[in-house]
């Protein structure tokens, strides 16, 4: 991935046999390729500089663009690639659970069941309204997956606006204080759907397999094909 995001910056042609990609969008700070498989609701949203994942201790910093705002810009409707899809979903995997050392953030579809299923998490008081509250047992929910693989467990957070950094919340107030690591978090953003569109909030999720049946990938909620 990341020779495919220097031939769109750069100009430089992967090596061979890899074929030259699709430069959906290349801005200053990012690229947007498609995904695997390629359709209008599988892209992906990868920096312009080399950052391996999710570890990278660089994103926590200031330095660092906001990829997830970034990729909201992208994706909603109306977007630089927007995802034709009712509902979207944002996510990027752990370092295990990724094929690529090069970040990237998934921008693909999201079940109407998940955001059913948010919904009725935040009527009932099961998502946490700040980050200090992230961590805390009671926003540890179970959403389900593809039919027939179960539920995983899920940290629930609502925020506002993408504005703020989702790496240094999530270090600051689940990895560190539990004793985690970085490289285990997988984290899903979801844009909160309404029939009249989007509603101006956003489900933070994260997940990892300290958790009773957590998980360290996305691909539970994500929807690519």
């Amino acid at each position: 991935m990341w020779n495919d995001v220097q031939y769109c910056t750069h100009g430089k042609p992967p090596p061979s046999p890899q074929p030259k990609p699709d430069c959906l969008k290349t801005a200053p700070n990012y690229v947007v390729l498609h995904g695997k498989p390629e359709n209008t609701h599988d892209y992906l949203l990868s920096p312009s500089c080399r950052i391996t994942g999710i570890e990278c201790p660089f994103l926590e910093t200031s330095e660092a663009a906001n990829y997830w705002n970034d990729a909201w810009e992208n994706a909603r409707r109306g977007g630089g690639v927007p995802v034709v899809y009712p509902n979207i979903g944002l996510g990027m995997n752990s370092q295990a659970a990724r094929r690529f050392n090069q970040m990237h953030i998934h921008m693909a579809g999201i079940r109407e069941s998940t955001q059913k299923r948010l919904q009725g998490l935040e009527t009932e008081g099961r998502v946490a309204a700040q980050p200090s509250q992230w961590n805390e047992p009671h926003y540890q929910v179970a959403i389900s997956g593809p039919q027939g693989q179960g539920d995983r467990t899920y940290r629930a957070l609502m925020l506002p606006s993408l504005g703020q950094n989702l790496f240094a919340l999530l270090d600051r107030y689940v990895v560190a204080p539990s004793g985690l690591e970085m490289a285990k978090q997988t984290l899903i953003v979801v844009p909160k759907m309404t029939a009249a569109g989007f509603a101006g909030t956003f489900y933070v999720l994260n997940s990892d397999e300290s958790l009773h049946d957590g998980t360290n990938t996305c691909d539970y909620l994500l929807v690519y094909d």
